[in-house]
């Protein structure tokens, strides 16, 4: 049985798309992860509107911001 370590997190390189495909790509991505598993996106904005979704659904995240105009979030279910 695989080990939350031995699952492939979802990854999203969303920068350069227009809203709301960005959003939309993420929701999906989340209805599909499995326990353990994480989102990884990148985008260049941040994702405000976003965060409020996440908190209201009960998921945790964190975002960097790697190099300036470039943010990581990293999203994963409580």
């Amino acid at each position: 049985m695989p080990q939350p370590t031995d699952i492939p997190e979802i990854y999203l390189d969303l920068r350069g798309m227009f809203p709301p495909e960005p959003m939309e790509r993420v929701l999906d991505a989340l209805t599909m992860l499995a326990p353990g598993q994480q989102v990884r996106m990148l985008i260049d904005r941040e994702p405000h509107p976003l965060y409020r979704i996440l908190e209201r659904n009960g998921y945790t995240f964190r975002c960097s911001e790697p190099e300036p105009g470039l943010y990581q979030v990293i999203i994963q279910e409580n």
